[in-house]
């Protein structure tokens, strides 16, 4: 049995891992996908206290790297299901291996949130994408569009913008609710299109990817765009229904406070997988580091 098991390889689960390592707890954190979470698709993080600017993927793997070399170990699986309790041990289960554990940290994340069109899901990778970092090479020289209008799909539209020749930003609202520095860049890139206030209707092309038609939300007029990638950036839905029969969830949301306790002792819930109003890189690593402290707090004591 190990003291801690972290899911989650994000932000707040690495942060976890640290403080969690440093305070002498046995700490195993699995992650179904890449370490980093979402921050490894930011090309610039330029708001994290005491750095002025990394890319996202330097950060995460700075992270990563810091909580390996404290002797977290750190395995590429997915959990599937959490069974027990904190008095007989909570089974942490994946598709390989199962694990035992005295204490649980929820730091699942979330995960992008799509449009719900037809022809969507058929076009992910032919055309339509989650992740300009990710993919927007491919689209170097030619016309693109951006949905959305918080700071990711700025971030992206200027990212974008210095690979291709056109990029429309399509927002169902006049105003934006992203930092109002990115606001002001995107309004005076040359080659960004603002498409405001518009709503995706229809995504045109069979194969791959040759347009969108959209719609006015005031007038009602429609009209096609021609674009070789489409990247969607409207937000994100948390991760955390594989637990819903264990934990409560509040919208999809692990249910818990500022102390990161949730409703069964000994499981902590860390980052923007649970119920909070900020979710930024400083308030995840944050969560992580009091979901930490929280834990070993709980071994320690026996927690009842």
């Amino acid at each position: 049995m190990v003291d801690l098991v972290i899911v989650g390889a994000g932000p707040a689960g690495l942060s976890a891992a640290i403080y969690a390592a440093r305070a002498g707890l046995k700490t195993v954190v699995f992650e179904g996908s890449a370490p980093g979470g979402q921050i490894i698709n930011t090309p610039e993080v330029e708001n994290y206290p005491g750095i002025a600017k990394i890319s996202g993927a330097e950060f995460a793997m700075g992270l990563y790297n810091q909580a390996a070399a404290l002797g977290a170990d750190i395995r590429f699986e997915a959990v599937t299901k959490i069974e027990g309790d904190a008095a007989s041990g909570f089974i942490v289960k994946t598709a390989r291996s199962e694990e035992t554990a005295k204490a649980v940290i929820l730091a699942t994340g979330a995960k992008n949130r799509s449009l719900g069109l037809p022809k969507e899901e058929k076009l992910t990778g032919r055309g339509v994408s989650y992740c300009a970092t990710c993919d927007g090479a491919f689209y170097k020289g030619k016309t693109v569009a951006v949905v959305g209008g918080g700071s990711t799909a700025l971030e992206d539209a200027l990212y974008l913008a210095g690979l291709c020749d056109k990029v429309y930003l399509i927002h169902r609202r006049e105003g934006f609710r992203g930092e109002e520095k990115l606001v002001q860049l995107v309004r005076e890139a040359a080659n960004i299109e603002l498409c405001i206030p518009y709503t995706i209707e229809e995504i045109e092309g069979e194969e791959k990817l040759s347009g969108v038609r959209i719609k006015n939300s005031e007038d009602g007029s429609v009209k096609s765009l021609e674009i070789s990638g489409l990247f969607v950036a409207i937000g994100q839905v948390p991760r955390a229904e594989a637990f819903a029969d264990l934990i409560e969830l509040e919208d999809g949301y692990v249910k818990a406070g500022e102390d990161t306790k949730t409703n069964v002792p000994g499981i902590f819930a860390a980052g923007d997988g649970r119920t909070k109003k900020v979710r930024q890189l400083t308030t995840a690593a944050a969560d992580g580091a009091v979901a930490a402290l929280a834990a070993h707090d709980f071994i320690k004591t026996g927690g009842f």
